[in-house]
């Protein structure tokens, strides 16, 4: 029976295989898809991405029935926490111009189940985000004939009476998905120059409702006969924030899209940064005249703002509101019709996803195969289900894969770049040796060796001292803190990092559970409750400390995130704190998703991988890389017995008196 258990060393390779990371490309600018998106495209699909529903649906959900007044704070402070992620987001897709964002991002940095997990959450936060505009676009066509539709509907098809379902089959909604899908199967410039014009649009009718509305404005809207300000509190406006980040999703399509910008260098840090920033003042703009030309609480949230213009009496507003908001929704749409085929081509063609949505149409250059099937999966989604339910179950995947993100940049920023040793030239500095010692009569008197092994492409420096140096490699600890932190100079570079980047992690899903719980659930005394803040915030900054004291990879021609890692360790922490803020149930759908997810990985992801496919078969011989103080790099290659084989494919060197014997 002790037979049939897995060996410690099973367990290792697997856990190991779980955590292969992506081996990119010598050229990252090389690219099966069509390389013809500028500045302005990628900045305008940002922009179309996020100033679309969230705008006309959002700002009267989470007025009316979570933050009142207050909207306009949780907004600004979604914003912020949108930017934080987003500066994450901008210096990978300058760095990895590749297609995938979140998910190609974490496989090349994290590890291969967490990129597939993410990429699962992304999917799915795809097609809840476009179906969930195809519900707020058909309600506001139908606000602007009288809900006709709604009850012709009702009346002659049915109604259902189901929680977390729609209270009649939402056909239009459907539909113009459908016709949204056919669109975007023509190709990369028909959907950058449909973008474009809805964008244009959209942002002449934002400009009428900012400057009428202002005209309509009634502070005593805001006054104590309505509740004040902020009518739910603190508590409130946080868990509006966690509901609005769902304005502010659609940022990633810049970086989704990068592997079709033709500079993405430049072009997705500029880019993402104008988009946001243009949205956040858009939202905060909005949603302060929205609650000023009518009180908080008679707002109809599925048509707020043009439902607001009707009852001031201004019916003709009203009709060219909801009919800008009609072009707002179409640019989110195309935005995410256009990202999530994307998300899994990247996937199909890592192997961790079904081999059928690799295939490009030959002619526009485009998924189209991901295209159609996830249109129609949009489709059935916005048929069926709930407004509100769709906007809840979008947060928690999008908040899970900002987080990844930004744990990614720490990890990938102390880690030694894996394409500064991938050189041809640098195997050339010197000829091969057939075994593991130099050859005698060679002078090494006064040199220092240094030994690497070969794994995911990537060297690994084994002995950390580097007397002499200024400035150490990356990854390693600080000289200045040598003498104070001496026993972190025994692990390998970018360890300690990895390590303190999870504490980091569990101390602020520790702290964030304090304080969102800790009062009203946990009903902590006083005591107990900023006893226990303490203790997890020292851990934060215990962990941030020992990540900051390591070297990071020296400034690249690409953008780069500033202050790493108090900007990704920030985010980090927003983000577990607004996922903590969203109901159990939301939770509880998330988790299922996620087991589905695992079960797609495991019987399908794991073994179709194009990195176990790269894991050599014959592991009789190995690889050993020597360098030198003068910098040379010499292969030496040595047979190895069979009982030491590692099937993952590390290096395994045998030490010379084993061979001895």
């Amino acid at each position: 029976m002790g037979n049939r258990l897995p060996s410690a060393a099973s367990l290792g390779r697997f856990c190991q295989k779980l955590n292969r990371v992506k081996t990119l490309e010598d050229d990252l600018m090389e690219t099966s898809l069509k390389r013809c998106l500028s500045t302005i495209d990628l900045t305008l699909l940002g922009v179309g991405g996020m100033v679309g529903s969230g705008l006309y649906v959002l700002t009267g959900t989470v007025a009316k029935e979570i933050a009142g007044p207050a909207v306009i704070l949780s907004f600004l402070i979604a914003g912020v926490a949108s930017l934080l992620a987003a500066l994450c987001y901008a210096e990978f897709g300058a760095r990895v111009p590749k297609t995938g964002s979140a998910y190609m991002f974490t496989y090349i940095s994290v590890g291969e189940i967490w990129a597939f997990l993410i990429g699962w959450n992304v999917i799915l936060e795809y097609m809840i985000g476009g179906a969930a505009v195809a519900r707020a676009w058909s309600g506001y066509l139908d606000s602007m004939f009288d809900h006709k539709i709604k009850n012709f509907t009702e009346t002659h098809v049915g109604s259902w009476n189901v929680k977390f379902l729609a209270h009649y089959p939402d056909f239009l909604a459907a539909g113009i998905l459908l016709i949204a899908t056919a669109f975007i199967s023509f190709g990369v410039r028909v959907s950058s120059w449909l973008n474009h014009i809805f964008a244009a649009i959209s942002m002449g009718i934002i400009l009428f409702i900012l400057i009428f509305g202002f005209i309509l404005a009634e502070p005593k809207n805001w006054g104590p006969e309505f509740g004040g300000f902020a009518p739910f509190g603190f508590s409130g406006i946080m868990s509006g924030t966690a509901t609005c980040f769902y304005a502010f999703v659609g940022f990633d399509v810049i970086a989704a899209s990068s592997e079709e910008a033709k500079n993405p260098q430049k072009a997705v840090p500029i880019a993402t940064a104008v988009s946001l920033g243009l949205a956040t003042s858009v939202y905060f703009l909005v949603s302060t005249v929205l609650t000023l030309m009518v009180p908080w609480n008679t707002l109809v949230p599925d048509s707020a703002l043009s439902d607001a213009f009707y009852r001031r009496g201004y019916s003709w507003a009203g009709f060219i509101v909801a009919a800008g908001s009609i072009c707002a929704m179409n640019t989110v749409l195309l935005s995410n019709l256009f990202s999530l085929p994307r998300i899994v081509y990247a996937m199909a063609e890592d192997g961790l996803f079904f081999q059928v949505f690799s295939k490009l149409n030959p002619t526009t250059k485009v998924p189209v195969i991901g295209i159609i099937v996830f249109g129609i999966l949009m489709a059935l989604l916005a048929l069926v289900f709930d407004l509100e339910a769709l906007v809840q179950f979008l947060s928690i995947g999008t908040l899970l894969a900002y987080t990844f993100v930004a744990a990614s940049i720490i990890v990938l920023r102390f880690q030694q770049d894996q394409m500064e040793f991938s050189q041809p030239t640098v195997h050339e500095a010197s000829p091969i040796r057939h075994s593991g010692v130099p050859i005698k009569g060679e002078n090494l008197v006064g040199e220092e060796m240094k030994e690497y092994e070969s794994f995911s492409d990537k060297l690994q420096l084994v002995e950390t001292d580097k007397k002499g140096k200024h400035r150490r490699e990356t990854g390693h600890l600080k000289a200045s803190f040598e003498p104070y932190l001496r026993f972190l100079s025994d692990f390998y570079p970018g360890e300690v990092v990895t390590i303190a980047v999870v504490a980091l992690m569990v101390s602020c899903i520790c702290l964030c559970s304090v304080l969102v719980f800790g009062s009203d659930q946990l009903h902590l005394p006083t005591w107990a409750f900023y006893m226990l803040l303490v203790i997890f915030l020292i851990g934060f900054l215990i962990s941030l400390f020992l990540i900051w004291v390591h070297e990071q990879q020296r400034k690249t021609a690409t953008f780069q995130v500033p202050l790493v890692p108090l900007i990704p360790a920030l985010s980090i922490l927003l983000n577990i704190y607004l996922m903590l803020k969203l109901n159990y149930m939301t939770w509880i759908r998330f988790s299922v998703w996620i087991v589905l997810g695992l079960i797609v990985y495991f019987g399908y992801g794991i073994w179709h991988s194009k990195e176990n496919l790269r894991e050599p078969k014959d592991h009789s011989v190995t690889a050993r890389y020597v360098v030198f103080p003068s910098s040379s790099l010499e292969e030496t290659v040595q047979q190895v017995q069979p009982h030491s084989q590692d099937t993952m494919g590390r290096a395994v060197i045998v030490d010379e008196e084993s061979e001895k014997r």
